[in-house]
């Protein structure tokens, strides 16, 4: 079955979902350190929260799937992707695929597929920061969605 997704206005939402809400917001916040807490403090039982938290987002907060592909040119000796790997990692950055070429005149291209929705900075930033790796010579995005 497809997801389907509706905008409904927060004063017709039932109690339970709203209050789900404002749970997340004052976890979100750092309010409230624990969902019995912020449970507590809203008037919603625990397991009603569990029940409605992974369906309902403010708007502004949708989760968002967002794949960039990069494809960059690494000089051929050892110890330079590990780095370039372990900086989108650090980023919050999660690599779903890597294809690398056979080297040839001492670079290997490099192309990978990075889930961006939970990335601490932008694409932008993080092809200055490849580009500023050891032996990484050309890093450029040839692919988003």
């Amino acid at each position: 079955m497809t997801e389907r997704y509706f905008v409904v206005r927060e004063d017709m939402l039932p109690e339970a979902i709203a209050k789900t809400i404002q749970v997340k917001e004052l976890l979100h916040r750092g309010i409230a350190a624990t969902v019995h807490e912020a449970a507590e403090r809203v008037g919603i039982s625990r397991s009603a929260f569990y029940k409605y938290k992974d369906g309902v987002y403010p708007l502004t907060e949708l989760p968002k799937e967002r794949i960039v592909t990069i494809a960059m040119d690494l000089e051929h000796r050892s110890g330079v992707l590990s780095p370039v790997l372990a900086l989108v990692a650090g980023q919050q950055g999660s690599i779903l695929t890597m294809n690398q070429s056979i080297p040839l005149q001492g670079y290997a291209n490099v192309v990978i597929s990075v889930d961006i929705s939970e990335m601490d900075i932008d694409v932008s930033e993080l092809i200055r920061l490849l580009h500023q790796q050891q032996g990484v010579r050309s890093a450029i995005i040839v692919g988003q969605g």
